[in-house]
């Protein structure tokens, strides 16, 4: 008997999503190798940043009293982990015989990124603390928002030619971070405009809810998410 068509749909759907976690056929072992190189130097970048960036954010946090700054300066050390383990990952001569641990813990950073947010966001609306404005913090949300984003479209366009669903995840983790430097600059912004203490705090939430959803789809390994 036939299957009906809704069958061979999804059974192609789940065919392609298991091929884009693959190394693309006919990939040469030269272009192979360009591509791993190009992730680990994004990956050094992003590394190189985030540290500045978490230092920075942290100091002018403390300073200024935000626990905003001080949540996006620890943001940036979560980031620094997933970096971190995928060029652990491709220092390997063979990088897919380590991605389910990579994948593993960069869910965890999703995780722990999401339960942090949630618990800082949580506390700044229920305590309504106000914080001091930050110069240091808006210009630094707003490099951020710029180099952020093409960070992570850079690595994501490698990852995906590559077939590495831990580098396009990391990228999306990237991302990520973009979306909070967004968060932080209009939070940043209304406090020392508006005073709206509260803005930051129900943006932080939907940011959560976000890396929640990213992080179910690095600890499956979906390769889907690598769209």
């Amino acid at each position: 008997m036939k299957r009906p068509p809704i069958e061979d749909v999804a059974e192609a759907q789940t065919s392609a999503c298991a091929s884009v976690g693959d190394a693309p056929p006919g990939l040469s072992d030269a272009e192979r190798e360009r591509l791993t190189g190009r992730i680990r130097v994004l990956v050094a970048i992003t590394i190189s940043y985030n540290v500045v960036e978490a230092v920075i954010a942290i100091s002018a946090g403390t300073m200024a009293g935000s626990t905003a700054l001080i949540g996006f300066g620890l943001d940036s050390v979560i980031e620094v982990s997933s970096a971190a383990i995928i060029a652990w990952q491709f220092s390997a001569a063979d990088p897919e015989t380590r991605e389910p641990i990579a994948l593993r813990v960069i869910a965890f950073s999703f995780f722990a990124l999401a339960a942090f947010v949630t618990f800082e966001s949580m506390r700044a609306l229920l305590t309504a603390s106000e914080a001091d404005p930050s110069t240091v913090g808006i210009v630094l949300a707003a490099l951020s928002l710029t180099v952020m984003p093409i960070l992570s479209y850079a690595q994501r366009k490698a990852g995906r030619a590559l077939g590495s669903t831990s580098a396009v995840a990391d990228s999306k983790q990237t991302l990520l971070c973009s979306y909070l430097s967004g968060v932080l600059l209009v939070g940043l912004v209304a406090n020392s405009a508006f005073g709206w203490s509260w803005a930051d705090p129900i943006a932080g939430l939907a940011i959560a809810a976000i890396a929640l959803k990213e992080g179910r789809e690095a600890w499956r390994g979906d390769p889907c998410c690598t769209r």
